[in-house]
């Protein structure tokens, strides 16, 4: 009798245990998570003209447990360096151009979130100027036919002359980025960001560079209100922004484009 109830017992507790070591292995990987986030304290691209594309700054995994919206906010440390120098003499003028941008884009999966590349700092700097040109030590004087002088400018030995403009900024920018209806599953959301210059010149020079500094990404699963039934779209109006009927419910006349419940665990 003993021995039947001892082996019960252990059957019992296997029992018991085989639903727990298969919740336990269904729920292995990546946990599922209503916030994550990723920073750096260091220089994410360093002073460059250009990136010769998308650069990955950041990235992070999250797993959506049902179809939500993603929402990343991403900020980002921006600078900005032109120089533009001109040289002119004989009065002509001279102009020298530099620009330089600086463009971020989120990604879930390889796909661009909405609204798709955001320009987080950009410069275009122009320098013209029209001089007569450095004239010391052409000078001379020359005595005419009738016993005249006359003080003439040696146009071999002038000079240009020069104006020269820099400039350097670094600024914080940020901007929001939403996807709707993500699938369940494990998603990686990622940063990128690109760098573009381009420079003109006659007779001076110009240089234009770009940095991304520190920066932090932070994502979120929201659940987004919808919209009412009937309503219709304003043109040129965001997505979302509904206009109902005239008939609708006073609190059906209420717009619901950005009204998002952020769901924390």
């Amino acid at each position: 009798m003993h021995t039947t109830k001892a082996l019960s017992i252990a059957l019992l507790a296997v029992c018991l245990a085989l639903p727990l070591a298969v919740q336990t292995s269904r729920a292995g990987g990546q946990p599922s998570a209503q916030f994550a986030f990723t920073t750096s304290e260091l220089a994410l691209i360093k002073e460059t003209t250009g990136t010769s594309g998308w650069v990955t700054i950041l990235a992070a995994p999250i797993k959506t447990p049902s179809s939500k919206e993603l929402y990343v906010s991403a900020s980002l440390e921006a600078g900005l360096y032109t120089q533009t120098l001109v040289r002119s003499k004989n009065n002509k003028k001279d102009s020298s151009t530099a620009s330089v941008a600086i463009q971020v884009q989120a990604l879930v999966d390889g796909q661009p979130m909405p609204p798709g590349t955001v320009t987080y700092a950009a410069r275009t700097q122009t320098l013209s100027a029209t001089l007569e040109g450095a004239i010391g030590n052409c000078l001379r004087t020359v005595t005419n036919g009738d016993g005249t002088t006359t003080i003439v400018v040696d146009q071999t030995c002038v000079t240009p002359e020069e104006i020269e403009l820099i400039l350097t900024t670094l600024n914080a920018a940020s901007f929001n980025f939403v996807s709707s209806n993500v699938p369940v599953g494990t998603h990686t959301v990622s940063l990128q960001a690109r760098i573009t210059s381009s420079t003109s010149v006659q007779e001076g020079t110009a240089s234009a560079t770009g940095l991304v500094g520190k920066g932090t990404m932070i994502v979120q699963i929201l659940r987004a209100t919808k919209g009412f039934a009937g309503g219709s779209q304003l043109e040129g109006a965001a997505p979302g922004t509904l206009v109902p009927q005239a008939d609708a419910p006073a609190a059906a006349k209420q717009t619901t484009w950005g009204r998002l419940k952020t769901i924390y665990r």
